[in-house]
């Protein structure tokens, strides 16, 4: 089973159980519809968890999960990590793509021969970065249409013809 993370429970609220969440999703909107996460610590470990009511607020997410109706069950929860199946992921507007799509993909220069493997994508305040493996070292480029001349989803790759610069 394949899951991808779609938000963090922060903390209790109140005194029924309910969560505040941390929302790790382009589409906030997802948790008014979902009603199941798998959620844990790590994948390894988890459990399912029904929603019972949620919310939108103040660029949280908040939370009521069955069998949690009280501070006490809710505090335990501090830390789980809330988990959807591949399915159950919003389809992506053209042009944008979700991170697991994007880790793994190939980086070309302007000779479309391959210098490196995206490893990670860094959020930084102006836009994203990605983490390029090159060799035995790590290169960060930004994540932008100046850098990146062409975005291959299907084929799984990306040509940066001004790579050089970033070496």
């Amino acid at each position: 089973m394949e899951l991808y993370q779609t938000g963090v429970i922060l903390k209790p609220r109140g005194l029924l159980g309910e969560v505040k969440v941390e929302i790790i999703t382009d589409f906030p909107e997802s948790f008014l519809s979902r009603r199941e996460y798998f959620a844990g610590r790590s994948v390894e470990d988890l459990e399912r968890l029904k929603v019972k009511k949620a919310a939108l607020a103040m660029g949280f997410a908040w939370l009521m999960f069955e069998g949690v109706d009280c501070v006490e069950k809710a505090e335990l929860l501090v830390g789980w990590s809330l988990f959807v199946e591949v399915h159950q992921l919003m389809p992506q507007p053209e042009n944008r793509a979700y991170l697991h799509e994007i880790i793994g993909m190939k980086v070309l220069d302007r000779d479309r021969q391959c210098v490196g493997t995206v490893t990670n994508v860094i959020r930084m305040p102006a836009h994203e970065v990605y983490e390029v493996q090159v060799g035995g070292k790590k290169v960060l480029m930004p994540a932008i249409e100046e850098f990146v001349e062409e975005f291959n989803l299907v084929e799984r790759f990306m040509v940066v013809p001004r790579y050089d610069e970033f070496l």
